[in-house]
């Protein structure tokens, strides 16, 4: 697997850049939803992000399709500085002089389609620079540090938020200037061959590049798998935050009274946090199991756990709930992860992953829906539906299992 010494100059850096950015959305995006819903209400906020969503996901395939061509580094750049922009309008956008949350809608798209932009090229730069034995070892250390951001990121974000908005913003733009300095002046380009022309009809071009992509029928039922699961986690973000801000009562917890909005911070928190902590120890457990039972297990577990916060109010209950989702996320995460990096093919690395950008891009459609939803039916029905999406994907990940190992056997052999 490899030492952290030993892994590449770009994947150290990569760590640092990644702290600082998701930090940023940790504080901000899992509220994001209820800031929309005050001004526009649920129904109109769940459009609002079904929209958002629909930005992104075009915006990740151009970026997936110019990241195989014009190398990594350069759409990182660019992505980088759309969100500081970004970042700095919404800012002004919310300050004790102006308050606009038609203009902080704007530059929310701009800032998730900026992830868009650059993830698939940033994912794509660390298959370039990692050896296939050591990938487990570098991909457990960037979910760390993901998951470390979000953790620190929730905690600002719970507790300024509501009402120290402003000043969290001031604070995760001077954060989004470091980030940028981190990828402009440290990292390097890691594509060998860059052309230095783009096709004139960029469309025919991407649709030609994604057309192997598209006929990988086994890579298709992966990513639909994916975005089922990940919805379930997304709701927490969408309609979950929204629900406990309507519908949890005040309640005290060691002299504190906690709100349905801290609430929101308070579990995100947990999760990141139990993640940090127990990573490698949960890891290491199911390591020794049998990998099928294990990952259709985990992905059972995970479900039930974000079913029970859908629907409860009790903190203690939600506290409890939120472990199961997470013992349920570390049991899942490596296993899922492994296969998905032995899917793409060597030229079509950032094609690949834009694609995969569907688990993110379609699982925050489906949440957003869920507002909507949310807005209509009773809480049973949402938690209803929500086990539906945990038990969707469990199903399609136990139909694709062979066929996924089978693929992953194969890259295994190619690169021994």
């Amino acid at each position: 697997m490899g030492t952290f010494r030993n892994y590449h100059r770009n994947i150290k850096i990569r760590i640092a850049q990644i702290f600082l950015s998701d930090m940023v959305s940790g504080a901000i995006f899992p509220f994001i939803a209820i800031y929309f819903a005050e001004y526009f209400g649920a129904t109109i906020t769940g459009l609002l992000l079904v929209i958002n969503v629909i930005v992104s996901l075009f915006v990740g395939l151009y970026g997936g399709y110019y990241a195989d061509r014009v190398g990594r580094k350069k759409l990182m750049v660019i992505a980088g500085i759309i969100r500081m922009v970004a970042f700095f309008i919404m800012t002004f956008a919310n300050s004790p002089f102006w308050v606009s949350p038609e203009i902080t809608f704007v530059m929310a798209i701009l800032i998730t389609g900026s992830f868009g932009l650059d993830g698939p090229a940033a994912d794509a730069m660390i298959i370039d620079i990692t050896k296939p034995s050591e990938r487990k070892g570098v991909y457990s250390l960037l979910y760390w540090s993901f998951n470390l951001a979000f953790a620190v990121g929730g905690i600002i974000g719970a507790l300024s938020f509501e009402n120290f908005l402003f000043e969290l913003l001031v604070i995760m733009t001077i954060t989004s200037i470091g980030s940028n300095i981190l990828v402009i002046f440290f990292i390097k380009e890691t594509m060998e061959k860059v052309e230095v022309t783009v096709e004139k009809n960029v469309l025919k071009s991407m649709l030609s590049s994604y057309k192997d992509v598209a006929f990988d029928k086994l890579f298709l039922w992966f990513v639909f798998a994916g975005v089922m699961i990940q919805s379930i986690e997304n709701q927490m973000e969408n309609y979950i935050a929204i629900r406990l801000n309507s519908d949890m009562p005040t309640q005290d917890i060691f002299g504190f009274s906690i709100s349905g909005v801290e609430m929101v911070g308070f579990l995100k928190s947990e999760n990141t946090i139990l993640v940090v902590l127990f990573t490698v120890f949960i890891t290491r457990i199911v390591s020794k199991w049998k990998e099928g039972s294990t990952f259709l297990w985990s992905i059972a577990i995970f479900t039930i756990g974000y079913v029970g916060i859908s629907y409860l109010d009790n903190i203690w209950l939600l506290f409890f709930f939120m472990i199961l989702a997470t013992v349920g996320e570390l049991m899942r995460v490596p296993i899922q992860s492994d296969f998905l990096a032995s899917i793409p093919t060597d030229d079509k690395r950032s094609s690949y992953m834009a694609v995969y950008g569907l688990v993110f891009n379609g699982s925050m459609m489906i949440s957003s829906l869920f507002v909507t939803l949310g807005g209509l039916f009773s809480k049973e029905v949402m938690s209803l539906l929500i086990l539906a999406c945990g038990m969707i994907g469990m199903v399609v990940m136990k139909y694709i299992m062979k066929d996924l190992r089978a693929r992953r056997d194969a890259q295994m052999t190619n690169a021994g």
